[in-house]
């Protein structure tokens, strides 16, 4: 398969994150510019940007990699997609966004994003139980094999009789879940652990 343009992109990110880098880390580490691989340089003028034949060679040769394990990692999926992450109070220092505000320097690392499974699945909010941080027409991603919901979680909760319900975790005894709305004009509702038929965090909103 061609490198096309995103490939090429897709295979420069997922180099720079097998060895702990983001995209500017990599072109420093290779004597190029810091923002030589940023997303605002990978389009001028909204016509597609390459890298140059030597920064692809320069890249090549400070990673080790060869060329057809570099064009690999344009089909490789990766141990999990991920985006740079940065703490808030190190975001209102200097050196952490380019000019068009996207992220470049070293001091960033990574959230994991959620790869498609089985395990996965995504549902669409109906109601407004949890406006303003759920409304309807959002969809949720809820993960049925993660860790037990804990106090504070937002939460999908099935009932034995089918009811299905996205709420924030109030509270979890032995006998009983406390489910509770954002919206103050909601009820808490309480749901015996009998009547429960599974329940799992919710990992994502898209809205």
């Amino acid at each position: 398969m061609p490198l096309s343009h995103p490939r090429l992109w897709r295979a420069l990110d997922r180099l720079a994150e097998t060895h702990g880098l983001s995209p500017s880390g990599l072109a420093r580490r290779a004597g190029l510019d810091p923002t030589a691989f940023n997303p605002s340089k990978r389009e001028t003028g909204g016509r597609p940007r390459w890298p140059s034949t030597e920064s692809l060679n320069r890249v090549l040769e400070v990673t080790g990699v060869s060329l057809a394990e570099f064009a690999a990692l344009a089909d490789d999926p990766g141990p999990a997609p991920a985006l740079p992450m940065l703490g808030l109070a190190q975001a209102g220092l200097d050196g952490f966004f380019d000019e068009a505000g996207l992220p470049t320097g070293d001091g960033w690392s990574w959230t994991d994003l959620p790869r498609q499974g089985r395990n996965l699945f995504s549902l669409e909010i109906v109601g407004d139980s949890m406006v303003p941080l759920y409304r309807p027409g959002d969809k949720v991603i809820v993960d049925r094999d993660g860790p037990a919901p804990r106090r504070g979680d937002r939460v999908v909760v099935r009932t034995r009789t089918g009811e299905t319900l996205a709420k924030e975790l109030a509270a979890a005894s032995g006998r009983n879940l406390t489910l509770r709305s954002i919206n103050p004009e909601h009820a808490d509702r309480i749901v015996p652990r009998t009547e429960v038929d599974w329940i799992s965090r919710i990992l994502w909103v898209s809205q």
